[in-house]
């Protein structure tokens, strides 16, 4: 975050605009809504200008800029057409604390001024940090068509309540689901409407029903899949729910762009889990979800992918029945569909696979993989298995030694449907070398079936990974990295038609 984001309370402060132009003219009135006392220093004046100045909103003073006009100010907007004049004023600024703005400058600018969506006493700000101003222009139309000017009315009923509420509501929780429930209900639609005696009167209801039953409020699980990576793959409803949970646990594979979308102010706790390393076990997992609900908490359980596929979802779901906590399950795209899909690898296709298998590849504690081999040993088959990166060349040898072809296609997607996915296709009797030489880790998808030759030709996101034997061209040269490189792909049937695939 390169920028803080602040609203500065500049109602009776003074402060100082130096130019008299029609930038000036803009900075003028943003400081005078803001209830400010203005002195504007020029040499000439903008007509817009000059009538606030003949209406005493604004004190002229007529000349260059001198060092003692920032005396006493709480910020200056230099807005001359003289760069070196703004630098001068911003530099001078800085050594005396004030906070100064030289306009289209962001490198002499101690602030920045946002684009506005004002619905007062409701604002909107928006910033690209002085890099693209018109693209936080465009956004500011966009959320001012979303946001309708009646929302400002609707925060200035909240705010003479907002007392009177935390007078009666007590716990913070409960107060929080109670300005939910009055700002997405009826109640609103009513201040929407300008009905306001009405919207009181509901909104008295309402408190007064709060008040009564005021117990402990019931706490809830949400045991949510999040995909695997990428956050705009993410449902809907998933996006709500972790929007207003207030205890989010989350695991490992959970990635931090979609850790942001979480409610800010909500409680957050790992609970990766990485080979050899468990922050809590299972059992205690599942307490401490039954604990938190039972204190009232809308509870995110995010698991990456979907929670029903190795993500041990169902037997957290055990515990909550049993322990009779209220749960909502919301499915999640699986890092078999995503990480096949963003490699361009098709599950199954009518010309090579019929049916897909997703598999364990997380060894027993003994070292073995309890894994019915022989019932995998089909060409038409597609062949998924998680967390089976350290097991790789187990995995590839078993296969080999229960019937499947040496040349059979392989893949391994790491991180996929992120920016830095790396995708390393191969033999199976090849995968484990190839993954070795590229330096792949964790996290990592193999798949393994005939559908794995098709990436040649539909990988569309990120860059292939460079195997230590994909180095030379026919001519010897070293082949630029930019060149969609995958190990032993010449040595695939490639028949299948563009249409169908």
């Amino acid at each position: 975050m390169d920028y803080f984001p602040i609203f500065l309370k500049l109602r009776n402060q003074h402060c100082l605009v130096v130019g008299g132009g029609d930038v000036a003219t803009r900075k003028v009135a943003s400081l005078l809504a803001a209830g400010a006392d203005v002195t504007l220093v020029a040499t000439d004046l903008a007509s817009q200008l000059a009538e606030w100045a003949m209406e005493g909103k604004i004190v002229f003073v007529p000349r260059k800029f001198v060092s003692t006009d920032l005396c006493g100010k709480r910020l200056v907007i230099a807005a001359t057409s003289d760069s070196a004049l703004n630098l001068q004023i911003f530099r001078e600024a800085e050594a005396i604390g004030v906070l100064a703005n030289v306009v289209d400058d962001p490198d002499a600018c101690r602030f920045i001024t946002p684009a506005i969506v004002d619905r007062s006493p409701l604002m909107i700000a928006i910033s690209s940090g002085g890099k693209a101003p018109v693209l936080s222009r465009l956004l500011r139309q966009k959320i001012e068509i979303l946001i309708p000017a009646t929302y400002g009315r609707l925060a200035g009923f909240a705010g003479n309540l907002r007392a009177r509420v935390k007078s009666r509501i007590t716990s913070p929780g409960a107060r929080r689901r109670f300005w939910e429930s009055i700002l997405e209900g009826p109640v609103s639609e009513k201040v929407f409407n300008g009905q306001d005696s009405e919207a009181n009167a509901l909104f008295d209801t309402s408190l007064e029903q709060q008040v009564q039953s005021q117990a402990r409020p019931q706490g809830e699980v949400y045991l949510i899949g999040a995909g695997p990576g990428d956050p705009e793959l993410l449902t809907l409803k998933a996006l709500r729910l972790m929007q207003q949970s207030d205890v989010v646990l989350y695991d490992n594979l959970v990635s931090p762009q979609v850790l942001d979308l979480v409610r800010r102010d909500a409680k957050r706790i790992s609970v990766a889990k990485k080979k050899g390393c468990h922050t809590l076990s299972q059992a205690d997992l599942n307490r401490e979800l039954i604990r938190l609900a039972g204190e009232g908490n809308r509870v995110c359980r995010l698991k990456g992918g979907d929670p029903f596929v190795f993500g041990r979802g169902g037997e957290e779901l055990v515990a909550l029945v049993e322990a009779n906590v209220p749960f909502q399950v919301v499915p999640g795209i699986s890092a078999a569909n995503g990480c096949a899909a963003y490699a361009g690898i098709p599950l199954t296709h009518r010309d090579y696979a019929d049916s897909v298998t997703f598999i364990t590849g997380h060894r027993k504690n003994n070292g073995d993989l309890d894994i019915p081999w022989f019932s995998l040993v089909n060409n038409r088959q597609t062949l998924v298995f998680y967390m089976g990166l350290s097991s790789l060349r187990l995995i590839c040898e078993q296969l080999q030694s229960h019937g499947l072809a040496l040349d059979t296609p392989a893949a391994a997607v790491q991180q996929g449907t992120l920016e830095n996915q790396r995708l390393v296709v191969s033999r199976l009797c090849d995968l484990a070398s190839d993954v070795e030489s590229a330096q792949l880790c964790s996290p990592t998808l193999i798949i393994v079936g005939q559908v794995v030759q098709l990436a040649e030709t539909l990988h569309w996101f990120g860059k292939p990974a460079r195997a230590s034997n994909q180095t030379d061209d026919a001519s010897g040269n070293d082949l630029p990295e930019a060149i969609p490189l995958f190990a032993h792909a010449h040595s695939f049937s490639n028949n299948h038609s563009a249409g169908e695939a």
